[in-house]
């Protein structure tokens, strides 16, 4: 695929066969508990996660991978003249964009291309998609990183979750919003927003009701998705996925549906039952 590498973090979310389908690597971010220190899809898988969680009796912090994680894994293809483009998680979310920035800068004769997502988890891998397809074309480095961050403000991203207790013990929402939430069972919708996460809006009831005003919202973007591929990155949340992938077959002109498991860094900040939706507008 050209002398272009394709890198990303682990926080993508794709699979490891398609990472290798299209030769891309992934830099993983870390998940520590107390002491104790994981690379994310490398020593940890998410259903380990939770397994710790138990275990440990807490929740588990993450952490971006340092400028050495990144020239490291960069240095083998710099070698081989190779010429490199990395999209990773939001800067807004996460300080793993800087510290690749910052490897970049160690490389003096290197074409290193660094690009913000402003998003995470399957929205970087719709950038990734659309980058394989430029590569493809024959676009040069530098044109690929200007396209790829100009459809950033396409793409739409939202996630259901099932319990608030990952978000209000992880530090995203207040232990008012907490109580009253669990106490009338309301289940948020979170939104990436200018690449921060934003609570969107409350549903009261079961998680199916939640899911179904995500269903209409995409349902409304009939024939304004990119390509109509749809990604369903989700958390240990089997049954949603069949209940939202079933909806969307049959209100959908032939969608092309992707499900994909979240790794450690989503769930540790969602929590097991998640369910997220994201696609790009046309």
């Amino acid at each position: 695929m050209a002398n272009i590498k394709l890198f990303t973090d682990s926080t993508c979310d794709l699979p490891d066969e398609i990472l290798k389908k299209y030769d891309i690597s992934f830099v993983p971010l870390y998940v520590h508990f107390n002491e104790d220190a994981f690379k994310d899809r490398v020593e940890i898988n998410t259903e380990e996660l939770y397994q710790k969680v138990e275990e440990y009796g807490t929740l588990p912090m993450t952490a971006a991978p340092s400028p050495g994680d990144f020239y490291n894994a960069f240095k083998p293809y710099v070698e081989e003249g190779r010429e490199i483009l990395y999209i990773g998680i939001s800067s807004l979310i996460s300080s793993t964009v800087q510290n690749a920035t910052i490897a970049k800068g160690d490389f003096e004769d290197a074409k290193i291309e660094v690009v913000d997502s402003f998003n995470l988890s399957n929205g970087e891998a719709l950038l990734l998609f659309k980058a394989v397809d430029l590569i493809n074309q024959g676009m040069k480095l530098e044109e690929i990183g200007e396209a790829l961050r100009a459809m950033t403000a396409k793409l739409r991203t939202s996630f259901v979750v099932d319990t608030l207790d990952y978000l209000y013990k992880g530090g995203r929402c207040s232990a008012v919003q907490h109580f009253f939430s669990s106490l009338l069972k309301i289940r948020p919708i979170i939104k990436i927003e200018d690449g921060k996460m934003a609570v969107g809006e409350k549903v009261r009831g079961k998680m199916e009701k939640a899911l179904d005003l995500m269903i209409e919202d995409i349902v409304s973007k009939k024939g304004n998705i990119d390509s109509n591929r749809i990604f369903l990155p989700h958390s240990m949340a089997q049954d949603s996925v069949e209940y939202v992938k079933s909806a969307l077959e049959q209100e959908l002109d032939n969608p092309e549906i992707i499900v994909c498991g979240t790794g450690c860094v989503v769930s540790s900040h969602c929590g097991k039952g998640t369910l997220g939706m994201i696609y790009m507008e046309a």
